[in-house]
């Protein structure tokens, strides 16, 4: 995990989602069918989110997750009040959204996430 001073430098594309809450185009993302083992974090500052054994086929058109790496993700009612965004606990970027009770694992939470706000790497989580 990097401190601001130190963050990744970002594409245009990936600052418009991770400073400015946007969100790419469903089904275009690298990391929506993509199911090797691995560690998947921030794409700005490192910090580790989620582990490839969370992640799962939603088919909602983006990387879905069940579940996030300790207090790493952080969930934020929207201003509308109808949506739960998830940020980066370290630097705060956006990541995407949080649904419950939609049945698709038996956790009932599904972390739909932009494939560029994240990196993956191929690392073991207590190797990374």
């Amino acid at each position: 995990m990097k401190d601001k001073n130190n963050w990744n430098k970002l594409s245009s594309d990936e600052a418009y989602i991770i400073e400015n809450k946007g969100t790419e185009r469903p089904f275009t993302g690298a990391y929506n069918v993509f199911y090797k083992e691995g560690v998947y974090s921030c794409k700005r500052c490192d910090l580790k989110l989620y582990e490839s054994k969370s992640k799962f086929n939603s088919e909602c058109g983006w990387p879905s997750f069940d579940a996030q790496l300790a207090q790493n993700v952080e969930h934020v009612l929207d201003k509308d009040g109808k949506r739960t965004e998830i940020v980066c606990s370290n630097c705060k970027g956006h990541l995407g959204h949080v649904f419950f009770g939609e049945g698709f694992t038996d956790k009932n939470t599904r972390h739909c996430v932009n494939s560029l706000s994240l990196n993956f790497s191929p690392d073991h989580l207590d190797e990374a």
